[in-house]
């Protein structure tokens, strides 16, 4: 009968006598023969059944508990077995208990034999056959093995098939990847990154089907997830070979699509030069009808008085469509923000300020605000203080006036200030005061963060400066940089739109630049043109001063402490 025997413990346990399948009986039962399932083939002592199904307290009388379950699976893997014959299937021996099955006849068997096939056929160069013998195995899983049953020798089996299976599924989709597979690969393979968040083999794998058909962002944002996943959870950077990954990317590596039909292939960074060189198609001129004199490109502009350093080119761009703005990808429904704000300023009023911080902290971890996190902390420690002078006040003895006055200035910022701060928080209450729509805080943000975004991209490739055009509103690019402005390499009608300046001030601005040569940092611009600290502050995070193209770091940044020293 042990021939007709089929067991799956690949997902759910259960277990099939030719096309009919057998009550396995309780729970306790089942993990008995998982035990055994485990060991097909090799005989298993009653102590080390029940240091495995009872881990923690194991029973008093634990040979004569592991006995009766070994007779009732006897009995439901071998009904036709009567009671005083020896069985067949499960029987006792010096060693142990022994079930005798066909190895093949248990699933994780089967899919470990068809995993280490499917490496052989793949070391051979049979690349189709280890293919379909990796999808044959992977197909035998039908969920998470062991679900229900308890930790200790369960969650170590569990942790090698699991283990195993992500390492198929990732040699899998390596093959498929191998074979053009990257358009239908996507879909599964998002599914994969969130069942596996930190293999970076698989997230891989997921960048290069990305980058290959053609989403090249997409491609670059799955690497930023992964990065700040490691950073916040384990403090740790991506491996090399995803770092590698990522900056071959970043420079559009043609090796990442050989093989793939050039019609799929995602289009190259463009580079200042290309931009500098391409021209758009002329229409012929028609017989006998004489060209007009062709007229530059915006003439009606004056030249400028710096160009660009390093031959790259000056004035605006060709037409390119603007994007609209986008929302916030998870905004919250308007119910749940009105509860929070009402929620939070309550608190602040109820506790009179002394837990305003607990609903300011919330909305610093939403918006991923250091500055709001810096007011929660205020928050506390003032409330903190408050509290701390409460509790030590002696009520027979006046206060001075500078202590009641001090006191009463804590309350007010953490009590009255703390619940209209709340309130503000809300961005449609924000905007009504600000006369600023939601859309357009949204669309704020999203400049804020995408600038944010460039910096850093700039901090670690400092070659995408050129490649992507980043700092230069004046040149056709494809990377968004949330309108970050070179001040060093910008012709002079972009300075004559940086916002907040006067005419008078643009133009001292471009001048000094031209007399005096490239500003080091913020500071050595408001001091050369002198300006007020709230334009400065205004252009602070937009502004980046970057070494004009050619320079020697080490140059530079001599240069540049010498400007910020005094003059």
């Amino acid at each position: 009968m042990s021939g007709q025997l089929r067991f799956e413990i690949l997902g759910p346990q259960r277990a099939w006598h030719a096309d009919r399948e057998i009550d396995l009986g309780p729970g306790k039962q089942r993990a008995v023969l998982a035990v055994l399932l485990l060991s097909a083939g090799r005989p298993v002592s009653t102590g080390q059944i029940v240091d495995a199904v009872w881990p923690e307290e194991p029973p008093a009388n634990g040979p004569n508990v592991v006995q009766k379950y070994v007779a009732g699976l006897r009995r439901v893997l071998e009904p036709d077995r009567s009671p005083r014959t020896p069985g067949q299937v499960l029987s006792l021996t010096d060693a142990g208990y022994l079930l005798r099955v066909d190895p093949e006849a248990v699933d994780a068997v089967r899919f470990e034999r068809g995993v280490q096939a499917a490496r052989q056929r793949h070391a051979a160069g049979r690349t189709d056959e280890a293919l379909a013998e990796l999808t044959a195995a992977l197909d035998l899983w039908q969920g998470e093995p062991f679900a229900g049953i308890p930790a200790g020798f369960f969650a170590a089996a569990r942790h090698r098939l699991v283990e195993l299976r992500a390492v198929a599924l990732e040699t899998r989709v390596e093959l498929e990847l191998a074979s053009g597979r990257h358009r239908e690969l996507i879909g599964e393979l998002v599914e994969l990154v969130a069942e596996f968040p930190v293999r970076e083999r698989l997230r891989h794998h997921y960048m290069v089907a990305l980058y290959r058909s053609g989403r090249q962002a997409e491609a670059l944002a799955a690497y930023g997830e992964i990065d700040s996943l490691l950073r916040e959870q384990y403090g740790i950077d991506p491996g090399p070979a995803l770092r590698e990954l990522h900056g071959r990317i970043l420079r559009a590596d043609p090796t990442l699509t050989a093989g793939i039909p050039e019609a799929e292939w995602p289009a190259p960074a463009r580079s200042a030069q290309d931009v500098e060189t391409a021209a758009p198609p002329t229409a012929a001129p028609r017989p006998g009808v004489s060209a007009p004199p062709p007229v530059p490109p915006y003439a009606d502009l004056a030249p400028p008085l710096h160009s660009a350093p390093g031959g790259l080119p000056a004035g605006p761009p060709p037409g390119v469509r603007a994007e609209p703005a986008r929302r916030d990808p998870h905004p919250l429904p308007t119910w749940v923000s009105t509860t929070a704000t009402v929620a939070g300023a309550s608190l602040a009023l109820l506790s009179f300020g002394m837990v305003t911080w607990l609903a300011v902290a919330p909305y610093a971890v939403r918006r991923r605000s250091r500055r709001l996190g810096l007011v929660a902390l205020g928050y506390f420690l003032a409330g903190s203080l408050l509290a701390y002078m409460i509790n030590t006040d002696d009520l027979e003895t006046e206060d001075s006036a500078a202590e009641a006055f001090f006191g009463l200035g804590l309350l007010a910022v953490c009590w009255l200030w703390g619940a209209v701060h709340v309130i503000l928080l809300n961005r449609w209450v924000w905007g009504r005061v600000t006369g600023r729509t939601v859309e357009a805080q949204a669309h704020e943000e999203e400049r804020r963060v995408r600038r944010e975004q460039a910096r850093n991209l700039l901090h670690r490739y400092p070659a995408a400066r050129q490649e992507f055009a980043i700092g230069r509103p004046d040149l056709a690019r494809a990377f968004d940089d949330g309108g970050l402005i070179d001040v060093n390499a910008v012709p002079d009608h972009v300075l004559a739109a940086l916002p907040g300046l006067t005419d008078a001030q643009r133009r001292q601005v471009a001048m000094d630049r031209w007399v005096r040569g490239p500003y080091a940092s913020m500071e050595d611009l408001a001091s050369r043109c002198p300006l007020p600290l709230a334009v400065t502050d205004s252009l602070r995070g937009v502004l980046l001063f970057l070494p004009p193209p050619g320079t020697p770091a080490g140059a530079f940044g001599s240069w540049a402490a010498e400007q910020a020293g005094p003059r």
